[in-house]
């Protein structure tokens, strides 16, 4: 063929491309066509070529090619014109719809065999305009996701006790320690009749939002059925919220939690689990037990029962609660803090030291190092019968 069929070829070939005319394209494009500028998921090929030139027509609409100059030796025409489209449609390579026009100055090379387009070259002047595009869209992203994350930490915050209880001889000490990203750690106090508390620890699963509405939705639950209730049984306040909270949560998220009644007078603590990790009762003999019960996390199953266990505790003696954020942080050679070790931490402590909370947290420093970023929210909360009651 000519130059001047050549170029005639091209300009047809491009008024179909703008058109996002896919019949004629196929019957222009050689069998085996190879597009040498392949856009990020492009398949190579002719059908990659046309699957990629459909995705941009369901993204863009009005879309116009001006040819400023042709250019035409041997079997290859070099064609440069101005592209102009408006995003309005749909999501492209990552970038939702702004209703903007695009523009941009294109070169492209096409090489001629038998009539068909057989190989494209292409550059053009847009893609600076495209990848300010995608880093304005990541920045808005990074920024709902910010607003979000700081929602969330007001929805969990909001959600822990103001106060801690005062119990004569008893010592209660929480501590929370949020990550950048929000969990859905919780702990919350019960003030029941005849001077008994009830003590939650508990973990939404999830991040954001999401975990934190249901962290604060079962908080406020666990408060509501343990006033109605006004019971010495824990797994009688579990079950009620988990048949309330199993059809008020997206199938896919739960809650654990551990939950105990103490009665400060005689120091026996009637506990109930509903899949979280159990606490540690460290008893009088460096001894560091763990308080084990039967049950389902909230919110998976209906129709419930949590199995009911007790415990005793003596003067001296303490019960840890925590969540699964000090277990699960890992140290520079990905090793986990892990249960074993907290066991052996908290039978390490002598009965007369300083608090337990503050010695794990320098012991989770040390193992962790410097530069260490928290995986996820801890909670520690220590119950501790520190006097004989007169």
């Amino acid at each position: 063929m000519s130059a001047e069929k050549n170029k005639a070829l091209v300009r047809r070939f491009l008024e179909a491309h703008a058109k996002g005319d896919l019949d004629t394209l196929e019957e222009m494009l050689a069998p085996d066509f190879v597009d040498h500028n392949l856009m990020p998921g492009q398949q190579p090929g002719r059908e990659g070529y046309l699957r990629a030139l459909t995705e941009y027509h369901a993204a863009y609409s009005e879309s116009r090619y001006v040819i400023e100059k042709q250019l035409a030796e041997g079997d290859e025409v070099v064609t440069t014109f101005a592209a102009s489209a408006t995003h309005d449609r749909g999501e492209w390579m990552g970038l939702v719809p702004t209703g903007k026009e695009f523009k941009a100055l294109l070169v492209l090379i096409h090489r001629i065999v038998g009539g068909k387009i057989a190989e494209e070259w292409s550059q053009g002047s847009g893609l600076a305009e495209l990848t300010q595009q995608r880093l304005e869209q990541e920045m808005r992203e990074r920024e709902r996701i910010e607003q979000e994350l700081r929602v969330a930490r007001s929805i969990q915050h909001a959600s822990l006790p103001e106060e801690v209880p005062t119990l004569e001889g008893w010592q209660i000490n929480p501590f929370y320690q949020p990550a950048r990203e929000v969990g859905g750690d919780f702990y919350d106090f019960h003030l029941l009749s005849e001077g008994r508390l009830g003590v939650v620890v508990g973990d939404a699963t999830g991040k954001g939002v999401p975990a934190a509405l249901v962290m604060s939705t079962t908080c406020g639950m666990l408060q509501l059925a343990a006033r109605a209730l006004d019971s010495p049984s824990p797994g009688e306040v579990l079950a009620q919220v988990n048949e309330t909270l199993v059809a008020r949560i997206p199938s896919n998220m739960f809650v654990t939690c551990f939950y105990a009644v103490l009665d400060p007078e005689d120091g026996t603590l009637r506990y109930a689990n509903a899949g979280h990790d159990p606490p540690y009762m460290r008893r009088s003999n460096d001894d560091a037990d763990e308080l084990r019960a039967r049950g389902m996390p909230l919110g998976l199953m209906p129709s419930m029962s949590y199995e009911e266990q007790g415990a005793s505790l003596s003067e001296g003696e303490s019960v840890l609660f925590y969540s699964d954020g000090l277990v699960e942080a890992h140290d520079p050679e990905g090793q986990m803090f892990s249960f074993p070790r907290l066991r052996a931490l908290i039978s390490e402590l002598g009965v007369e030291e300083r608090a337990l909370v503050d010695f794990l947290m320098e012991e989770l420093e040390r193992f962790t190092g410097e530069g260490w970023e928290q995986e996820d929210d801890i909670t520690l909360l220590t119950l501790k019968r520190s006097a004989s009651l007169s």
